[in-house]
């Protein structure tokens, strides 16, 4: 897997990610919807983390600076 994620996508997921689950846990978003977005935070966490995302191969993005 070559790195396709740049600094500013990283951080960008992960606030999303911590504001995903705080909706969650919070209660401000229950249910189905819930679950969707935790089920994100958590995607969104493990590609900043490895700094892949597979949907960006299959559209030929790259954020990485080389």
């Amino acid at each position: 897997m070559k790195k396709n994620m740049g600094n500013i996508d990283r951080i960008f997921r992960i606030i999303l990610a911590i504001a995903f689950s705080v909706v969650y846990f919070t209660k401000t978003v229950e249910g189905t919807l819930g679950f969707v977005l935790l089920g994100l935070g958590a995607i969104f966490i493990l590609t900043s983390i490895v700094s892949f995302c597979p949907l960006y191969t299959l559209f030929g993005l790259n954020t990485c600076k080389k």
